[in-house]
């Protein structure tokens, strides 16, 4: 049996999402044959993804041009979805072709919609997965446009093509999606080892620990204007390229990120479904950016609300690092019961029995 796994490189979520799901798979079907098919490089792919897999580098969605992790631009985006759907019967068709030709039985995607058509097309059975789907994305930003009605009917009914959706907590309600699936959450769950995080960064383990990490997408802050606190540590991604006596690069072969966000005192990030919930879940405290433009945003907050110690930071505060108060006041805030992320199990059964991958 031959699955092809659509991966979005649109942020780290949906890596974060899928690779569980794939890990469970794995564990339950040793001999599937796994393709995924992603423009995340295979280094990061497989921090990720425990089993064997063949990786085709290449994307089948865009999600949004942005012109960082969390501005979107907005022209340049309503451009590619004209030019995307110009001819949308022609693409479906050579994406069939190119199923076809792979040799594909099963197809899994979080969360590009282009193969959920193409594989309805071929009879093959497949599945969307994912915290959000393009179709209430691209209703909510470009529902006024010309040619958006054509458009937004031709994305959803991909994915209304599909065999199922599987609905990942928290995330868009997805009313429009009538085969949809409703899944517990899904993390991977880090071990938290203050000393070895210390031995490989190389600071006091005493320290308080700030995770700095925007999602994988160019959101650098300002850390060198902030101002130095004794007792504190700031981790940041190492093209940041930041010299300062409490700051520390996280990327490090021998540390997990998981591992290392389950070992630090805070994580400030911005909306996205991975840090977020592998957060919650670890009982780490979460700042995060304000982005009230986002769909997703309102439904994350709802859920971290009962489930995390969390706040939200205007941009202007971040930037200026004004927000020592408002850790403060997580660190003193009771911890609520840590949720439960069974949703990958969840997902590799569905599959199993829906796709008929056994």
């Amino acid at each position: 049996m031959h699955l092809l796994v659509d991966i979005s490189a649109h942020g780290l979520g949906h890596l974060a999402q899928t690779a569980p799901v794939l890990n469970a798979l794995a564990s339950m079907l040793p001999s599937l044959r796994l393709t995924v098919r992603s423009a995340l490089p295979r280094e990061r792919l497989q921090r990720r993804i425990a089993a064997d897999f063949e990786h085709l580098e290449e994307a089948r969605d865009f999600g949004f041009v942005m012109h960082n992790a969390v501005d979107i631009d907005l022209t340049a985006s309503a451009q590619r979805y004209r030019e995307f759907h110009a001819d949308w019967p022609q693409r479906v068709a050579v994406e069939a072709a190119w199923l076809r030709q792979h040799r594909i039985d099963a197809l899994l995607s979080n969360v590009a919609y282009l193969p959920l058509a193409a594989a309805a097309e071929t009879g093959i059975p497949a599945a969307g997965l994912c915290s959000l789907n393009w179709a209430d994305l691209f209703a909510h930003y470009f529902g006024a446009e010309p040619e958006a009605a054509r458009i937004h009917a031709q994305i959803l009914a991909a994915y209304n093509a599909a065999t199922g959706f599987l609905r990942v907590t928290p995330g868009l309600p997805m009313a429009n999606l009538r085969r949809r699936h409703e899944l517990a959450p899904i993390a991977r769950i880090g071990q938290r080892d203050r000393a070895c995080v210390a031995r490989l960064l190389g600071f006091d383990e005493s320290e308080r620990l700030i995770l700095l990490a925007m999602g994988g997408m160019e959101f650098r802050l300002p850390v060198q204007d902030w101002p130095r606190l004794p007792g504190l540590t700031w981790l940041v991604p190492a093209d940041w390229r930041l010299e300062r006596e409490d700051v520390r690069v996280f990327e490090t072969a021998d540390l997990d990120f998981s591992d290392l966000l389950a070992s630090v005192d805070a994580v400030i990030t911005k909306p996205g479904y991975g840090t977020f919930v592998e957060a919650a879940c670890c009982g780490i405290p979460i700042l995060y950016l304000q982005r009230d433009d986002w769909p997703e945003t309102r439904h994350f907050a709802a859920w971290l609300a009962i489930h995390a110690r969390t706040r939200m930071l205007t941009r202007e505060r971040l930037l200026a690092g004004d927000f020592i108060d408002a850790l403060e006041a997580l660190w003193q805030a009771p911890a609520p019961s840590l949720p439960l992320a069974n949703g990958a199990s969840e997902a590799a059964r569905w599959l199993v029995r829906e796709l008929g991958l056994a």
